[in-house]
């Protein structure tokens, strides 16, 4: 029985260096929150339901009520995982649009924030670090810059967008070469050829940037790439404002230094890249046209509509890192939620909605020695005493369900 146990318990501590799975959003929310309609924020709350972003980065932000909003009612509306960078008026000229990153403070500390002033708009700076259960001795940093790009063709544009991106190219020089890095944004361009996108992708820059999807080609009006298009949601532009035409161009867009292609300590997972509610049949229509059916359904399609007359772009990644989980929904093991797997004094967790009324639940130290037992009955907080247990991995387990869970104790 030891032995089965103490097998279970290597397989756990195995699976529990598994990768991590981080999911990221860009959006550009069209005036946030002035434009219509009403109650966008409950909108935007059941668009991120379908993706569930760690990281979501956006832009067309009007003030900070509209921020906290967007964090009190999107995001934290029955959850408290999520935080938001301070929201900054744009430095860069009259104030008016922002950029802001949201994330999910159980997996990431924020750092740092800074801006990169610009001819048109800022370009926000944000450095975040993986809350895991090693960042004293291998920290992992994710540079991330957000900015929105000068609108509109023309040579002119076409060169203050270019102006912009520099910004951002020349601040990577100040970066150590191997740091992760993402440029996020509404970067407005309409084909790769165009300067702007050229700096991003230039291979003599000090960090390498590269699109995901390496698509290179004439976005604009080309029903060739109609599967990435990101703009405009809308045909036409009432009721709501904002562009329209349909979906015909490539606007939106993450971008990713060439070392999260490869490095397992953050990894771009392949074929995550997408334009999120584009099933690669609406060119020229809106995204809420009956017939752009396929993998995003009429309801979310609908929603994308009402919101912005952009859609969001998505990736995930994934590390090799196991954070430090608190508050989850899930854990290891079914139907149990647990507070926190960094431990301390106690260990606190609830039995959610299970089918027993009460269940057993022990803990056992990396030899499979049973070190504790509890009972948690259903629906209500159980705390484990830790205080005299001395520094590393233990793992709960119970008689009744699936699944095993690891704690570090400090």
């Amino acid at each position: 029985m030891k032995f089965i146990l103490y097998a279970v318990i290597a397989l756990a501590s195995f699976s529990s260096f598994a990768q991590e799975t981080i999911n990221a959003m860009f959006y550009n929310l069209l005036n946030f929150p002035e434009s219509t309609p009403a109650g966008r924020s409950i909108i935007l709350r059941n668009i991120l339901t379908d993706f569930e972003p760690d990281l979501f980065m956006v832009c067309e932000l009007r003030n900070e009520g509209g921020a906290d909003d967007i964090l009190n009612t999107s995001l934290n509306y029955n959850t408290a995982n999520f935080a938001r960078t301070d929201f900054v008026a744009n430095q860069s000229g009259t104030p008016g649009l922002q950029q802001l990153l949201f994330y999910r403070e159980d997996k990431f500390l924020l750092e740092s924030s800074d801006i990169l002033l610009t001819p048109i708009r800022d370009i926000n700076k944000y450095v975040l670090k993986l809350n895991t259960l090693d960042q004293a001795s291998d920290p992992i940093l994710i540079y991330i810059y957000v900015a929105h790009l000068k609108s509109s063709q023309g040579s002119s544009n076409e060169n203050l967008r270019l102006q912009m991106v520099n910004e951002f190219t020349a601040d990577l020089e100040n970066l150590d070469a191997n740091s992760f890095v993402l440029f996020a944004g509404d970067f407005n361009v309409y084909e790769s050829a165009e300067p702007a996108y050229q700096e991003i992708i230039d291979e003599s820059n000090a960090i390498i940037m590269v699109d995901p999807i390496n698509t290179p080609g004439n976005w604009h009006n080309n029903d060739t790439y109609q599967d990435i298009h990101t703009q405009s949601t809308r045909l036409g532009s009432g009721p709501y404002g904002g562009a329209s035409g349909g979906l015909d161009d490539r606007f939106d867009f993450i971008t990713i230094s060439e070392n999260v292609l490869t490095n397992p300590k953050l990894k771009y997972i392949p074929q995550s890249y997408k334009a999120f509610g584009n099933n690669a049949n609406c060119f020229n229509l809106s995204i809420s046209n009956e017939s752009c059916i396929g993998q995003y359904d009429q309801t979310l399609r609908n929603q994308l509509y009402s919101m912005s007359d952009h859609l969001p772009v998505v990736m995930k990644m994934e590390t090799n890192k196991e954070f430090i989980l608190q508050n989850q929904d899930v854990s290891f093991i079914e139907n149990i939620i647990i507070n926190n797997t960094l431990v301390t004094d106690n260990l606190l967790f609830k039995l959610k909605n299970s089918s027993f009324d009460k269940i057993s639940i022990h803990l056992f130290n990396v030899l499979g020695q049973k070190i504790k037992t509890v009972t948690s009955y259903n629906n209500e907080m159980t705390e484990i005493s830790t205080s005299d247990l001395k520094s590393g991995f233990y793992y709960l387990m119970s008689d009744e369900l699936n699944g095993v869970q690891k704690i570090l104790k400090i």
